[in-house]
């Protein structure tokens, strides 16, 4: 069986900050595995709130060291250690994540790097092998230079996660292949270009129409996209594209296998 939750899909800062959309990060599960994918504010309590256990959590995977997508990082490893009484887990991250910058600090701490047991930072083109899933860190262009995206191969479907990033031919052709795209969106129509670098509904289609998976995802949302409202973006998206396009809230759980989601549900087995 596997499954994706969302637990949160917050994009900007405004939006993070006022809480307007939960933070949490994505948690993907496939047999005995289970991801979690950037941890932001919230990761533990929408964790609880959805009935994830983060103890059994196999690998954390963070794609850069903005906050809303690291925050909770460390709280979640604890939980993952429980409390370090467990040596166990991996970390799957950009390096700026571990490493000092002029304008960034390490988000990991050495306390709860010494809980895990193994940090693996990753750089485009990374490939890693955990267990049965073949993990590719994809193109990423974005204010942190060192950003990379998600390729996921399962057993049975493959399912990629953008990050934050802006549109590149390089992206465009890594994502090929994908039966699960998921794309974070924070801005409407064009609202992405310039300096933003990040996508916007307008980059969501170009891609989606070029690596026509089974279905995408829109998620990451930032203000003016939640005014504009996400499901009327995502349906106009699928209008386009001809590809069943989902706008992403708090709680969504898909089934990849079947294609299947339902509404936010306490208690998931």
């Amino acid at each position: 069986m596997a499954r994706i939750i969302f637990l949160g899909t917050a994009g900007s800062s405004a939006v993070v900050s006022r809480q307007l959309r939960s933070s949490g990060g994505i948690i993907v599960q496939v047999g005995d595995l289970q991801l979690h994918l950037d941890p932001g504010p919230g990761a533990l309590t929408k964790a609880k709130e959805y009935g994830v256990n983060l103890h059994h959590t196999t690998a954390v995977l963070v794609s850069h060291n903005h906050i809303n997508h690291c925050n909770d990082l460390n709280a979640v490893i604890d939980a993952m250690t429980h409390g370090g009484l467990e040596h166990r887990g991996i970390v799957l991250t950009s390096k700026s994540v571990l490493q000092h910058s002029d304008k960034h600090h390490p988000f990991l701490t050495k306390h709860h790097q010494n809980q895990v047991e193994k940090i693996i930072p990753v750089e485009k083109n990374h490939k890693v092998g955990v267990e049965l899933i073949e993990i590719h860190a994809l193109s990423a262009e974005h204010s942190d230079p060192t950003a990379v995206g998600f390729k996921l191969f399962c057993p049975k479907f493959t399912v990629a996660y953008t990050g934050d990033t802006q549109l590149t031919p390089k992206l465009m052709e890594e994502l090929v292949g994908s039966d699960l795209l998921i794309l974070n969106v924070p801005y409407p129509g064009e609202e992405g270009t310039g300096m933003s670098m990040n996508l916007d509904v307008n980059a969501a289609v170009q891609i989606i129409s070029h690596v026509k998976p089974r279905m995408a995802i829109l998620t990451h949302f930032g203000l003016q996209m939640l005014k504009s409202d996400p499901l009327v973006q995502a349906r106009e998206v699928q209008r386009i594209t001809g590809i069943q396009t989902i706008a992403a809230y708090d709680g969504l759980a898909i089934s990849p296998g079947s294609g299947s989601y339902h509404s936010p549900v306490k208690g998931f087995d």
